[in-house]
């Protein structure tokens, strides 16, 4: 019963004209952000957030976070279409939604991310209707030895998230993680692996990685191999209606990437990049026909953008119940409650329910906004292919340089992006896949941080992350996996040696 009072709270307050306009223009915002290469929710949430003095608490933090989960929709149409990663977590569904769009299917594509979006959204808002007393004690009871083990869990995950060579993963991975090591170190000041650059002492940023990787290697490996016959694609919504078959393979990584995304969401700290790389390395270790993964597998893009969105969602619930902001997006939305004089934390709940259940309750308004914003313009975002390449190619190189100039105001960052977006290309050559170098990037500095951490709390004792249950089990599961992961490498190869067929490898 006192659910549905706080529904019926919560929809009086969402419904109210102001902060249902708000929501509809924060929403509105985030998709074009998401469909714009490079342009970043951070760096639009920075630009609007002056309006939150202005607007009512309530309206504001409504405002913010249609911004926020509204770019995770618009994402998946910049990854699916151009190969490039509207947002950081959308860069694991150009990895099967791009070879589906090279393959005409550019409308099934999208269409069926934003049904894993707004199903993985209905998740998310689902836990945090029903179990955010319950998951925000859970997660207060992580302490560093968790976090560092669930870290570990992640970077062996993200070794197989590569299609090719298990070893090759793993050299990615370890490249990430020194990638995600350059810059101050936060503990001593000292600058670390700066190689004499100033610009470096704040890090490599993952603008300029993901905007270089996905999006510039792309541009070189394809500018010369693109032929006009490969960019006639159907509009007409049967042509965007999946088969039988991709509707019955759908459901299962819609759920299992649901429930990775709203785990990951409610951990400070850990959020949707985090979820959908997950969820994808879970799915493709899982599946029965491994070898599809990468050339256009509807599980691959069902999976990860069910998952971030419902991580987008479910990360809320340390944010207002914890007043622990997990990433810097949930810190500027922390700001903003700060200016009007209200501190997120479990007294939020009581004090302020209004906002809080108004809030919920509009994730439910912004996400249906969402669909109705996104469906009928799938044909639209489709015709940015028939643009032809000449056109196309110096359009999306200025998009790159924009987005990444706008997060520092620094042309160093634009040259980093050409910098990777030439080594992609090389290690694109060399068959080694990029998605696990960005996770390991992202991974990277919460592993050490996480792991110098519990040193300090156990004296120096390396038998904390197996002393304390939840950290131990996490090990367990990680061995586990890379065991799991090993074996079925060679599986593949003794297959592939004994057929060395095309069909085989």
């Amino acid at each position: 019963m006192e659910l549905f009072d706080n529904i019926v709270l919560g929809l009086s307050t969402a419904l109210a004209w102001n902060n249902l306009l708000w929501c509809i223009i924060g929403v509105s915002l985030g998709t074009l952000i998401g469909v714009i290469p490079g342009v970043g929710t951070l760096a639009t949430m920075s630009l609007l957030f002056p309006i939150t003095y202005v607007l009512e608490p309530t309206a504001a933090l409504i405002m913010l976070a249609g911004i926020w989960y509204g770019s995770t929709y618009g994402g998946s149409t910049a990854s699916i279409l151009l190969n490039l990663p509207g947002t950081p977590a959308n860069a694991v569904t150009c990895l099967d939604g791009f070879p589906m769009a090279k393959q005409g299917r550019a409308g099934v594509a999208l269409l069926m991310t934003t049904v894993a979006s707004f199903f993985g959204a209905t998740v998310g808002i689902l836990m945090m209707m029903l179990f955010s007393p319950l998951v925000a004690e859970v997660a207060f009871k992580f302490g560093p030895a968790e976090y560092f083990s669930m870290m570990v869990l992640g970077l062996v995950a993200a070794s197989v998230v590569s299609s090719g060579s298990a070893i090759k993963g793993i050299t990615m991975v370890v490249g990430g993680v020194l990638l995600g090591m350059v810059g101050t170190d936060v503990n001593s000041g000292v600058a670390r692996f700066d190689l004499g650059f100033p610009e470096l002492q704040d890090g490599v940023q993952i603008v300029a990685i993901a905007m270089g990787l996905f999006g510039v290697t792309e541009i070189i490996a394809s500018i010369n191999h693109v032929k006009a016959a490969d960019r006639k694609i159907d509009v007409s919504m049967k042509a965007m209606l999946p088969t039988r078959d991709e509707m019955k393979r759908s459901w299962g990584p819609m759920a299992r990437g649901s429930g990775l995304g709203s785990f990951f969401g409610i951990l400070p700290g850990v959020g949707p990049t985090v979820a959908a790389f997950m969820a994808y390395a879970l799915e493709k270790r899982s599946s029965k026909t491994p070898e599809r993964f990468g050339k256009g597998a509807i599980e691959g893009i069902m999976a990860p953008e069910s998952a971030n969105n419902a991580s987008d969602q479910a990360s809320f619930i340390p944010t207002m119940t914890l007043g622990i902001p997990g990433s810097v997006t949930m810190a500027l939305i922390i700001g903003a409650l700060m200016i009007h004089g209200i501190q997120p934390g479990p007294q939020m709940l009581t004090e302020q329910p209004d906002m809080f259940w108004g809030l919920v309750m509009s994730f439910w308004i912004g996400n249906i906004v969402l669909v109705i914003l996104n469906v009928p313009m799938i044909g639209l975002w489709i015709r940015v292919l028939t643009i032809p390449y000449h056109i196309l190619y110096p359009a999306i190189i200025m998009f790159i340089c924009i987005g990444t100039y706008s997060v520092n105001n620094n042309v160093f960052d634009v040259y980093t992006v050409l910098v990777f977006g030439v080594g992609g290309y090389v290690l694109r050559v060399l068959d080694f896949q990029p998605a696990p170098l960005l996770l390991g990037y992202v991974l990277g500095p919460m592993l050490e941080e996480n792991f110098r951490r519990a040193m300090l709390l156990s004296r120096g004792s390396i038998q904390t992350f197996i002393e304390r249950p939840i950290s131990m089990w996490v090990l367990i599961l990680t061995a586990t996996l890379l065991v799991w992961g090993v074996w079925s490498s060679l599986r593949h190869r003794s297959v592939v040696t004994a057929d060395p067929s095309p069909e085989s490898v």
